[in-house]
């Protein structure tokens, strides 16, 4: 489906957003945003502080009015409208609960204010609190809570409305590692549960790939690539995006040639390193070569046989990590790349590795990508 088919899909059927801007005086905070999403999906908006993210968030829940661009949701266009008027609900990192309001009335706040029968408020109430595991938290206050269960409270209490798009934006910032890390497994299942198309907002590159059916990173108002999280940490369209998602190694030089589907960059201090290019990339340009460290060999001898990308260094340092050792080496040029080595065997020679000790660094040349930018 091209950009165009999905957005009048998305017009149609579910969420899109078309050439969103939005200034704050010489600011650019959205700079023509343009993405659709489909009914029932997770869409996470990713990118750092000052991306545009959470402006386009508020422009969608009606909190923000844009400069240019529009809004459409089921058909409707509704750019304008107030944020009562849309089928939207928003979960802030702050909970945002009424602190002298019980869980239950907390709640029930939603559907009291539109008139539902009380019968059908307490089998709604108990079903959703079922939902997030906190059956017999209904008399308790906010401030009897943990973050955890805060968060589960405010998430609910905007689903109960069974609103065509829910809005989080950062919902797990606040929490520690641990429950945040719960907390996403949670909103998945209930996601998948209630059927409910999520735009989720973070800074988070490791939540919006455990979580999202698709991502969009954005930088400085814009947005670079949108794709499944396996495409854009497989194939990110710049050296932004490679840089942003995840961990990565960079080398930077000069693209020598570009042959056979594959570009050749002389690495000063180095050697001469092959990789996929990405976008156009011809001989003569400054290049960065992107390598990921877990696509990485580490080992006390040279490589015997293949065609391998192929450094030596000193071990500065290891981090064992129970799944994987993670080995930082110093090259000749006094730079450091990571390598991560996953431990299946004690037998393994990445066991008899240790510090100050020499070793080559090598990787398959299709797994290093070439950015000009």
């Amino acid at each position: 489906m091209t950009i165009r088919e999905g957005l009048q899909h998305g017009k149609e059927n579910g969420l899109a957003v078309e050439h969103l801007v939005k200034r704050f005086g010489p600011l650019v905070a959205v700079d023509d945003v343009s993405f659709s999403v489909a009914p029932g999906e997770f869409f996470s908006l990713l990118g750092p502080s000052g991306s545009g993210k959470t402006t386009t968030l508020r422009i969608i829940g009606g909190l923000t009015v844009p400069d240019e661009g529009e809004v459409y949701l089921g058909g409707e266009r509704i750019t304008y409208w107030p944020p009562e008027k849309r089928d939207v609900n928003i979960v802030f990192q702050n909970y945002a609960l009424f602190p002298h309001l019980t869980v239950f009335e907390n709640v029930a706040f939603g559907p009291r204010r539109r008139g539902w029968p009380e019968r059908k408020i307490r089998e709604e109430v108990t079903r959703f609190l079922k939902m997030v595991h906190l059956e017999g938290y209904e008399g308790k206050y906010p401030r009897q809570l943990s973050g955890g269960e805060k968060q589960r409270v405010a998430l609910i209490r905007a689903l109960i409305m069974h609103p065509k798009v829910l809005l989080l934006d950062e919902p797990l910032g606040a929490l520690d590692l641990k429950i945040r890390q719960e907390l996403q497994l949670e909103l998945i299942r209930i996601q998948e549960e209630v059927g409910i198309t999520f735009i989720y907002v973070t800074h988070d590159q490791g939540e919006a790939l455990t979580m999202a059916d698709r991502i969009a990173v954005m930088n400085r108002g814009k947005i670079l690539q949108i794709g499944d999280p396996k495409t854009i940490y497989e194939q990110p369209v710049n050296r932004f995006v490679a840089h942003f998602i995840g961990n990565t190694n960079f080398f930077e030089g000069q693209v020598v040639k570009v042959e056979g589907g594959m570009a050749l960059v002389d690495v000063p201090g180095l050697a001469q390193i092959w990789g996929v290019p990405v976008g156009e990339v011809r001989a003569g340009l400054p290049a960065s070569v992107s390598v990921r460290p877990e696509k990485m060999y580490i080992s006390r001898h040279p490589p015997k046989g293949g065609s391998f990308n192929v450094l030596q260094g000193i071990v500065e340092d290891m981090i064992y990590t129970g799944v994987s050792t993670e080995f930082i080496v110093r090259l000749p040029t006094g730079q450091q790349v990571r390598v991560f080595a996953q431990n299946i065997s004690k037998d393994a020679e990445i066991w008899k590795i240790t510090w100050d000790e020499k070793v080559w660094v090598y990787w398959r040349p299709d797994r290093s990508l070439v950015f000009v930018e």
